[in-house]
């Protein structure tokens, strides 16, 4: 079946299109800027097309010889994404029905009846009106909040409760909603393609097993991230807008998507009927609960994403990895808190002997430029039973760690160096490690070398995932140890590379 996803390059759409492709779809994606679909894993199995809203002759061509459209477009981030919404609805419902397209499917928002609805979900629920009266046969799926990476609602209730260990909330908290996995949406959005009979045009209320309050849903996010239980202070006083204030200072989510989504977030929302389920059977695996869809969500984050040695083999082999985890396509700020301490210097040294350095450095004198500093952080870690001291005082007797000598050949992945283990070795471009202390939070240290016409060039950055406040701390109050340790290792390396070893053994020894 030939699919134009309109909207490709949405938090749905990036994620629709792969898996409309693994069904045996031909699929056309269409973005206002297809640009942005340059990093999609999937750009290659494509028809990437120009699909501007505004601009009817784009629209006329994108949905030319297609036979179903998925309309995955919304302006809630333009002040007046109200009236863009609703001119971009007609003109994709006339073109639709001109272009003899045979089916069209809306994802939009679950409305409760006899209540006058935020702009928001008033102006979805007024496209759906509009492309159901388009004179095509229409899907109008209506979902409330959609958990996994990249969701806009995901992302401010994840910001919320990891940053906050006390809130102080207004009523909304108490609002019961029915969440729903991205992998169930995309599990109806792709088979109501195949809806039968073909004359079937209305809307479907879809959601998750379970139906809860904001309040719950962030104490069961704290519970499955291994947060501290969180403490909510309900303030009747604060309104939707003031509410939309604060999220905006202690969230990345912008300004101009907080305020329509927290004005909705007074409305209950959770699915009126399942008479989906006439149409669209359940998953053969059941529908995803919350506990698991937030435990998908939280797997992976945008900048951590890089594979190791044995994840990378697996993904090889196995299964393409979930439409829960963060893609280059989605928003800067969605996928979770990632620090980063990025570093590259030009060295006229070739990229071979710029490896052996970053080899050498770690295999024979055991990182000396970050112990220096590092080391009050080390006792510290040792009083509380981690790593500490000790790893260091068997590599300066000449052990791996494990009680026996040094292994020749280069390092090699799950071997430990000082309170480094080597998580990763592409030889001869990149190094990957994980600290052994005890952090609040995740950490990785790469170091990779490439050639340049010039000699090479040394990349080092070191990432961290804080993991609650106490995660955000730690490394903003290091922040300036970070720059004088971090900087002096990246120099220290490519001296090594141009110079000999000796001024390194002088400094190892002195340390």
């Amino acid at each position: 079946m030939r699919c134009v996803v309109v909207g490709a390059t949405g938090y749905v759409g990036s994620r629709l299109v792969p898996e409309l492709l693994d069904r045996g779809h031909s699929v056309r994606a269409g973005a206002r800027n297809p640009v942005k679909l340059a990093d999609a894993p999937w750009r290659h199995r494509a028809e990437l097309v120009a699909a501007d809203l505004t601009d009817a002759d784009q629209i006329a061509a994108a949905l030319a010889g297609q036979d179903v459209l998925y309309y995955l477009v919304h302006s809630l981030h333009q002040r007046d994404f109200v009236e863009r919404d609703r001119a971009a609805a007609h003109t994709v419902a006339d073109a639709a029905r001109r272009a003899g397209v045979r089916r069209i499917i809306y994802l939009g928002g679950i409305s409760p009846s006899g209540q006058e609805l935020s702009p928001h979900l008033a102006s979805r629920a007024e496209v759906g009106r509009i492309l159901l009266d388009s004179g095509v046969p229409t899907v109008v799926l209506r979902a409330a909040v959609i958990i996994g990476s990249g969701s806009a609602s995901f992302e401010m209730l994840r910001y919320l409760t990891e940053r906050l260990p006390v809130m102080i909330t207004p009523r909304w908290v108490r609002t019961r909603v029915q969440p729903i996995a991205i992998q169930d949406v995309l599990y109806y959005l792709t088979r109501t393609a195949d809806l039968m009979p073909a004359e079937v045009s209305r809307g479907f209320d879809i959601g998750g097993p379970e139906v809860l309050t904001y309040w719950e849903m962030m104490r069961r996010y704290a519970a499955v991230a291994g947060l501290p239980r969180r403490v909510v202070v309900p303030v009747p006083l604060l309104t939707p807008w003031l509410s939309a204030q604060w999220v905006n200072l202690v969230t990345p989510v912008p300004h101009s998507i907080a305020v329509p989504l927290i004005s909705s977030l007074v409305h209950e929302v959770r699915c009126h009927d399942r008479d989906i389920a006439a149409h669209v059977p359940d998953p053969a695996r059941g529908l995803i609960d919350y506990d698991q869809a937030v435990s998908l969500a939280l797997a992976r984050t945008r900048e951590t994403a890089v594979p190791s040695h044995s994840s990378r083999a697996t993904a090889q082999a196995g299964p393409p990895r979930p439409p829960s985890d963060p893609l280059p396509t989605d928003p800067d700020w969605s996928g979770g808190t990632v620090y980063q301490d990025v570093r590259e210097l030009a060295t006229a040294a070739d990229a071979e002997r710029l490896w052996q350095a970053i080899e050498t450095v770690g295999y024979e004198y055991g990182w000396c430029p970050l112990p220096v500093t590092w080391s009050p952080r080390r006792w510290i870690d040792r009083l509380v039973g981690g790593v500490g001291t000790r790893q260091r005082e068997q590599v300066a007797h000449g052990q791996d760690g494990q009680g026996g000598p040094h292994r020749q050949g280069g390092l090699r992945v799950g071997e430990t160096l000082d309170w480094w283990r080597v998580d990763d070795v592409e030889r001869p471009r990149r190094l990957r490690l994980r600290p052994r202390l005890r952090l609040p939070g995740r950490a990785w240290l790469e170091l990779s070398a490439a050639p340049s016409a010039q000699g090479s060039v040394y990349r080092q950055r070191a990432i961290f995932e804080p993991h609650g406040l106490a995660g955000h701390l730690c490394w903003k109050s290091l922040a300036p140890l970070h720059g004088v340790t971090l900087g002096r290792m990246a120099r220290d390396i490519t001296d090594l590379a141009e110079h000999p070893a000796s001024t390194w053994q002088s400094a190892w020894q002195s340390w």
